[in-house]
């Protein structure tokens, strides 16, 4: 009799846990979608992460290291979906992992996952990223191959914010590649060099003359060039 009588409370306990949790899903569904009516950023966030709790999906993980992404919470996007490569990831969850990566200056692992959208679907603004973060690693080949692609795929109307100045700005891709270039060609040999750098920059300034990363680089090599030089 108390075998059954523990059978039955067992039953019980799992079915009113069920039940429990159906509200619970109910519930946080609910309040989801309440909190993007309202465009309640962290109240999404924190109804996606009970709801991922209660019913883990990739999906929901997915799009929840999106919003941590958008509201510049990078570490927290990373920690939700992981930095490991998995062939199996959506294209949303390898665009969040190389961004967030990028943001956080890890430029090698940000890499791996950039050249794996571009390897998915080949894109000039990936292949500025790319260009971009090979440079800073020194990898002047690589970023060559790249910068090459996109200054002979530029579209006029593809553009490359910046962020450099109190108000960000855009300009034209082939400029932003033209400015890459000329980053490159000064890292192969910044002491003979300086003046195709420069030229390089005046390319990029005839395309976009508001360029203000630009202009700041070309004032920044004359400076090393008008530098004095050191006796030995």
């Amino acid at each position: 009799m108390k075998k059954v009588v523990v059978i039955l409370l067992v039953v019980f306990s799992i079915q009113l846990s069920a039940q429990s949790n159906s509200e619970l899903l109910k519930h946080y569904e609910s309040y989801y979608l309440q909190m993007k009516s309202q465009g309640d950023v962290q109240g999404v966030i924190n109804a996606l992460t009970h709801l991922t709790v209660l019913a883990p999906n990739q999906a929901r993980l997915d799009t929840l290291a999106v919003l941590y992404m958008n509201d510049g919470q990078h570490i927290q996007a990373l920690n939700t979906i992981g930095i490991e490569k998995n062939a199996n990831d959506s294209n949303m969850a390898v665009e969040t992992k190389a961004i967030c990566l990028q943001a956080v200056n890890q430029p090698e692992r940000a890499i791996v996952f950039f050249e794996e959208l571009y390897n998915r679907s080949p894109n000039i603004l990936i292949a500025y990223e790319l260009a971009d973060l090979k440079t800073q690693i020194n990898d002047l080949g690589g970023a060559s191959a790249h910068i090459t692609y996109g200054i002979a795929n530029a579209k006029d109307d593809i553009m490359r914010p910046f962020y450099e100045t109190q108000q960000p700005y855009q300009v034209p891709i082939k400029a932003a590649f033209l400015y890459l270039k000329s980053l490159v060609k000064f890292k192969e040999n910044p002491e003979t060099n300086k003046d195709a750098a420069i030229a390089i920059l005046d390319e990029a300034l005839v395309v976009a003359p508001n360029f203000n990363l630009a202009a700041i680089s070309k004032d920044a090599i004359n400076a090393q060039k008008n530098m004095p030089k050191k006796d030995n």
